[in-house]
């Protein structure tokens, strides 16, 4: 197909003016973070028992769990702050000589687990303490937090639009050109941090050291600059 020159000239200025009406911005990603000291812990603790039949298993558990709520009680845990997380009762089924599982159920298993908030932190030694000296033998992590985090937050957030228009005034003045005003804003995520867990066995010892460090929150923004005439 043979194009006239007239035809050429009138796509290649059509598509010049379509090029000059398009917006002129420059679009970056920030990120901020913050750090704090934590304020609060959660612990998920409980009873694991057998016996020989659901009845015994099950009275046992009872004993033990009532122990801890009133050591729980004892140690200022509000009742608002004790959940329980998990309940179950399983069979267990004997094993032949290669560790296979049989059909025989040989007894039963119950186990009770809570998850408690600690909110007077440096008590948080104390009661783990307690809750394994009374009987406690499921300890599975803690994890550390802050009661409220919108400041913290907010901070996190402010550090990532500096970071935005840093990097906005980076690629401009490496373009030759000049920043102008904010066209749009969009958060894309906030990280807060992640429960820290510790091993069973550092539970065992009398007054349990615990180290709280900081949490970090993070946000990430996406910022859209208009480029100033």
């Amino acid at each position: 197909m043979k194009i006239l020159p007239g035809l050429l000239l009138m796509a290649m200025c059509s598509t010049a003016i379509a090029n000059d009406s398009l917006p002129r911005t420059i679009s970056v990603t920030g990120r901020g973070s913050a750090t704090s000291p934590p304020d609060m812990a959660t612990i998920n603790t409980g009873v694991v028992t057998q016996g020989k039949n659901a009845a015994d298993a099950m009275k046992a558990n009872n004993e033990i769990m009532k122990k801890l709520m009133t050591v729980l009680k004892a140690q200022k845990i509000a009742a608002k702050d004790i959940q329980t997380s998990d309940f179950s009762v399983s069979p267990q089924y004997s094993r032949d000589d290669r560790g296979r599982t049989q059909q025989e159920i040989v007894g039963y298993r119950v186990s009770n687990q809570v998850r408690v908030v600690v909110r007077n932190l440096p008590n948080l030694g104390a009661v783990l303490d307690a809750l394994v000296s009374t009987g406690s033998n499921r300890v599975s992590g803690i994890g550390f937090g802050i009661t409220n985090s919108d400041g913290i937050l907010n901070e996190a957030r402010n550090n990532a639009i500096a970071d935005a228009r840093s990097k906005a005034k980076l690629y401009a003045q490496a373009l030759g050109i000049k920043v102008g005003k904010v066209v749009s804003v969009s958060e894309s995520s906030v990280i807060t941090p992640r429960p820290q867990f510790m091993a069973r066995a550092a539970m065992a010892d009398s007054a349990v050291p615990i180290a709280t460090g900081e949490q970090e929150l993070t946000a990430t923004i996406n910022v859209v600059f208009a480029i100033a005439d």
